[in-house]
């Protein structure tokens, strides 16, 4: 009836949205957005800017080797001669084999800790614990593993060269720091991004979820891996691929301990170096094409940090898609 009131349902008006807005609250949105808006931007700048200087200041480097310098190994200053394959092998090993060990650890930790497998005093204290290896600085780390972690592993090592030495990746005897001890170096420490963003997420699946999968008769584990898990794989994934970013871009407790050698060898129980260590070690004192050498290694470190990062969002896309 064309008395009546208007129904109510999908057609009804809100009446908020057609209030009359004071002009000091549109300005303050206008304001808002603005700053939003330019806060954005900076951060674009800074990182072209960025960009633009490793760009610039390896001009000199990119003109002289070419494609060439990616895969060659010779570094040698009095000769201007420089090939950065060792440093990029030993940045790409180290962190996917750090990745390949730490991922399963800390989706266990996370799983342990949400999924109420212990007293709740228990998991509190190992949330606690896992956020405090976060904060302990990369120097530290370094440290312990040079005077702890390496003189400890160095039996196991050396067992490993004498029962797999006929393998290239095992191949030298190990005498202190090399690779092997920088990819434990770098579990323990993308092991707390791992363990912190997974248990986020995990906890972010709706409890609907597990009652539902409970209710059809599952068993936990049953519930957890085939309900929970691909639930939250999508966040999980996202921490996995930050974790591989943080690994790649390390420098200190790396340079400390994975013998900082330029010399090339596929064996992981031999020193090696990765870009990161390189830079920090020589940039200091670096002088004329040299200068531009290590600013090529820079943008390829930049290079591979941004395909980790678009293969993140890649990946976090799909499987958002597929599980959402």
């Amino acid at each position: 009836m064309s008395g009546g009131s208007p129904p109510h349902g999908h057609g009804q008006l809100d009446p908020f949205s057609q209030r009359r807005r004071p002009p000091l609250e549109r300005l303050q949105d206008r304001s808002f957005r603005q700053l939003t808006i330019l806060l954005a931007s900076v951060v674009g700048l800074v990182l072209l800017g960025i960009l633009f200087t490793v760009l610039l200041g390896s001009r000199d480097a990119i003109s002289a080797y070419g494609l060439s310098f990616l895969v060659t190994s010779d570094w040698d200053p009095s000769a201007d001669r420089y090939g950065a394959f060792t440093a990029i092998y030993g940045t790409i090993v180290t962190s996917l084999l750090a990745l390949l060990i730490a991922v399963p650890l800390g989706v266990g930790t996370a799983i342990f800790i949400t999924e109420n497998l212990i007293p709740l005093r228990i998991r509190q204290v190992l949330g606690v614990m896992v956020e405090l290896l976060a904060a302990i600085p990369s120097v530290v780390l370094g440290l312990w593993a040079i005077f702890v972690m390496e003189p400890f592993i160095r039996p196991g090592l050396t067992s490993l060269h004498q029962l797999l030495g006929w393998l290239p990746f095992f191949s030298s005897e190990p005498q202190g720091p090399g690779m092997a001890p920088a990819i434990l170096i770098l579990v323990v420490m993308i092991l707390p991004i791992i363990t912190a963003i997974a248990r986020d997420s995990l906890q972010q699946v709706p409890i609907e979820l597990r009652q539902a999968a409970y209710g059809v008769g599952t068993t936990r584990w049953d519930a957890i891996l085939l309900v929970i898990l691909p639930a939250a794989i999508s966040g999980i994934t996202g921490g996995v691929m930050l974790a591989l970013g943080r690994a790649m871009g390390e420098t200190m407790a790396v340079t400390m301990i994975i013998g900082n050698s330029t010399n090339f060898s596929l064996s992981l129980l031999a020193p090696g170096n990765t870009i990161s260590s390189m830079l920090a070690n020589q940039f200091g004192e670096a002088d004329g094409q040299q200068v531009s050498a290590l600013m090529y290694a820079a943008l390829v470190l930049m290079l591979l940090t941004l395909v980790v990062n678009m293969m993140a969002q890649w990946v976090v896309r799909r499987l958002s898609l597929k599980y959402s």
